[in-house]
């Protein structure tokens, strides 16, 4: 119900005029009590009469509690509009119309929200009147959404293809270019997901046929190392033979020649061990990190290589196949030409006739500073990963002090708190991350709006991604490598022993960390995205029927509208970070989680409708956005790529046991002289890869359980039974892991580049097109200038 208030007098609508039917652009929100505040009512009165100046009406309605101001341009700011971003060279001179063609919603949005947040009344902007409480809140009304409604925002909905054209009709370009390319990389992850499930499930195929497993539970002769301070015994690795086809962890470090203990009904090993039956006498260390090949398997195969490959030209196909769609998209709503800083220079002129132009500027002394801070909190990043050291080397001697868990549980407890405790630390500094860079980017002055938002991407994506995955860096190539050896292991301020690998290698602890991390991130963030909202409504929809529904059908659109959550700056940002992060997890270390494409497929369906959802029934109309790409999130899914491939490159070469597996075979193995069909090349491998300590070096001896009679037993590494110095073995897997990665960089970047050159950016027809029309227009000006000479 529309009143007029004692501050405030009630604008008339002309009804002369075409538009007074028509809704309002837009809608600012007071407090009524506010009102009764001379200051306030005078700053509100103030900023509307500024509005009325610029070409605005407006119109104020009361309930109980708000008072609502409805908004609306009169149709001389969109002529301006008009005159200003008109091409007297383009299509639209050969014909002309009868009349002005009428500005789509989006647009008349765009160029209102503009207005507002640029209009000044006694020395404050609109976010000014906001912060001080002048007013409330602004937001645009939800007009015309009916077809996106049925259409598009309906679980049911989840595998029809997605109203592109009708999206960017009601959202704008930049909303429906985000779907677009949602819809695209949700499309291009079905080949993805396919081969990374046919790789993991290629290792079922393999596992009755495994030769370490055999030699495993043959193995009736070795002993393993006491692991860490939580296990206290030896463990003898024929006792792990049930669990070595089906254990879904590793166990401890190595075994011994020397004599056993026999093994006690209940001596169950808590995984599976890496180690098999080794010859009588004493030999000498050989490569450490023997697979377990049980679950591991499963992603640490052969075809782990091929996929990795594979998946780096996924990444640049998926690409450079966007930047296609792209181009056809755009060429479709004839932004193909359109320039963005010429569109916010119309924008400012449309504000004030006055306005100056602000040039390009850059100052080495602001980079700098921003440079220093940058890598001072890229170093926070870091050492938030060196806590989640502290925490995994503390939390194992809690639990195994506590006696929360059984001795074999203790790792697997470690590595899931873990995996938890990073998530938490996620979600900290998420907030952290951003807040730091918005101080950079106000810091650096950007010259525009889009400037500012390019350069806060870039800042945002670089500390979110050493959040996300410093601690995977850790886990795939620091964990385990600096633990020392038994008798001389390195300790946590000389106290607690540091964190070691699963016996099954530290890719099991890698393709743990990113199935968790993975799976919660996803999983809770989905249902936080839609419950978040979905119960904020219900809320604010039950606090509000209890006292102040209106009769007045206007006021009652209104009211409905504002309470819809809100929506920000970010709203849509956020969107598209989420993407990037989730890029990054099934790109950047999908060697070591082959099912990362298939998790990502699953999600981004449910993201698709759900983010439609939330943007048409729950949350406040987003102001629409101009655009012809994606803007800066391109150059992020570039970088992600060629990190993907140094990345992936680096956990076959010093994470996997691919490497000596395959150096075994044609070096050490019984194939080194040439194929032998009656022999599996694997043959004593597990026996090569595990060194020899001597009990009598402990330094604690009898600390270890059943240790009376045992004197040598085994563990994971790569030394020399002697001195414990590390072995000729170690350097030689070293060596070929470097050339390994070296030779596997150079053709994965060179398959990239040639299929990012085979495949062109734009279309042929695109540019055909494009050329035609830049033709008709010279042929058109040619004959206007050829019928004025004749006359």
């Amino acid at each position: 119900m529309g009143m007029e208030g004692d501050s405030f007098p009630l604008m008339e609508v002309n009804t002369s005029d075409p538009e007074a039917s028509e809704p309002w652009d837009y809608v600012l929100v007071a407090e009524r009590r506010g009102r009764r505040a001379t200051g306030q009512a005078h700053r509100q009165l103030q900023f509307l009469e500024e509005l009325k100046r610029k070409g605005f009406r407006y119109k104020i309605m009361e309930d109980r509690e708000k008072v609502f101001f409805g908004i609306r341009a009169e149709s001389r700011i969109f002529d301006l509009y008009r005159t200003l971003l008109m091409e007297p060279e383009g299509p639209g001179t050969r014909t002309q119309p009868a009349g002005p063609a009428p500005i789509p919603a989006s647009t008349r949005i765009r160029i209102v929200n503009f207005v507002l947040n640029n209009t000044t009344a006694a020395g404050d902007t609109l976010d000014d009147l906001v912060k001080s409480g002048v007013f409330e809140t602004r937001f645009v009304l939800h007009k015309g959404q009916d077809d996106l409604r049925k259409e598009w925002a309906q679980w049911r909905r989840v595998l029809r293809p997605q109203p592109i054209d009708d999206i960017r009709d009601y959202f704008g370009e930049k909303v429906a270019l985000y779907f677009a390319w949602l819809g695209w990389y949700t499309y291009m992850l079905v080949p993805a997901a396919a081969v990374g499930l046919l790789v993991f499930l290629s290792g079922f195929a393999l596992f009755n046929a495994s030769q370490i497993s055999k030699e495993i539970c043959e193995a009736h002769d070795i002993l393993l190392c006491p692991r860490g301070d939580h296990s206290r015994r030896y463990q003898q690795l024929s006792d792990t033979c049930t669990f070595a086809k089906v254990c879904p962890r590793g166990g401890g470090g190595g075994g011994g020649g020397g004599p056993l203990q026999p093994a006690s009904p209940g001596r169950e090993a808590a995984g599976c061990p890496c180690g098999a039956a080794r010859p009588s006498g004493r030999q000498e260390a050989g490569p450490a990190r023997a697979p377990c090949p049980q679950l591991t398997h499963l992603f640490d195969n052969e075809g782990t290589v091929v996929f990795a490959i594979f998946m780096a030209l996924w990444a640049t196909v998926f690409l450079e196949i966007w930047k296609r769609q792209r181009a056809r998209v755009v060429l479709h709503w004839d932004l193909y030409g359109w320039d963005e800083d010429q569109e916010e220079m119309a924008l400012q002129l449309i504000n004030r006739l006055d306005y100056q132009l602000r040039l390009h500027q850059h100052s080495y002394l602001r980079s700098s500073v921003i440079l220093i801070l940058s890598v001072l909190m890229i170093c926070l990043m870091i050492g938030m990963a060196h806590l989640l050291v502290v925490y995994r080397v503390l939390a194992a001697a809690l639990f195994n002090s506590a006696l929360l868990f059984q001795e074999e549980q203790v790792t697997t407890a470690v590595v899931v708190t873990g995996a938890l405790f990073h998530y938490v630390v996620i979600l900290i500094m998420t907030k952290v991350n951003k807040c730091v860079a918005l101080k950079l980017c106000d810091f650096e002055k950007p010259r525009t709006f889009s400037e500012r938002e390019s350069k806060f991407t870039m800042k945002f994506f670089t500390l979110q991604f050493f959040a996300h995955f410093s601690s995977l860096i850790y886990i795939a190539f620091i964990l385990g490598r600096i633990n020392g050896h038994p008798g001389k292991s390195v300790r946590l301020a000389g106290l607690w022993k540091l964190e070691e690998c699963h016996l099954s290698g530290c890719m099991m602890d890698l393709f743990l960390q990113m199935a968790i991390i993975m799976g919660l991130k996803q999983t809770l963030s989905n249902c936080a995205e839609y419950l978040g909202p979905w119960l904020a409504h219900k809320c604010r929809l039950m606090r509000f029927k209890l006292g102040r529904a209106s009769g007045d059908p206007e006021l009652r659109d209104v009211q409905h509208n504002y309470l819809l959550n809100p929506v920000n700056t970010f709203s849509l940002f956020d969107e598209f970070m989420e993407m990037m992060i989730q890029y990054g997890f099934t790109t950047i270390f999908v060697a070591a989680f082959p099912l990362a494409p298939l998790l990502a497929l699953i999600s981004n369906l449910v993201e698709i409708r759900l983010d439609a959802i939330k943007m048409v029934r729950l949350q406040r109309r987003l102001v629409p956005r101009k655009a012809k790409d994606i803007g800066t999130w391109l150059q992020v899914l570039e970088t992600i790529g060629v990190l993907a491939v140094i990345a992936n490159g680096m956990v076959i070469a010093f994470t996997s046991e691919f490497i000596p597996r395959v150096v075994y075979k044609y070096h050490y193995g019984p194939c080194r002289l040439g194929a032998q069909p009656a022999v599996d090349c694997l043959t004593g491998y597990v026996n090569h890869s595990l060194s020899v300590f001597y009990t009598k070096d402990f330094q604690d001896p009898v600390q270890a359980e059943g240790s009376e009679n045992v004197t040598e037993c085994r563990y994971r590494d790569y030394r020399d039974a002697r001195d414990y110095s590390l072995s000729e073995q170690f350097w030689v897997l070293l060596a070929i892991r470097l050339l390994f990665l070296i030779l596997f960089e150079h053709v994965a970047l060179c398959i990239k580049l040639i299929a990012a050159w085979f495949v062109p950016d734009v279309p042929q027809s695109v540019k055909n097109k494009v050329l035609e029309e830049k033709y008709r227009a010279l042929r058109d000006k040619m004959c206007s200038s050829s019928k004025s000479t004749d006359v």
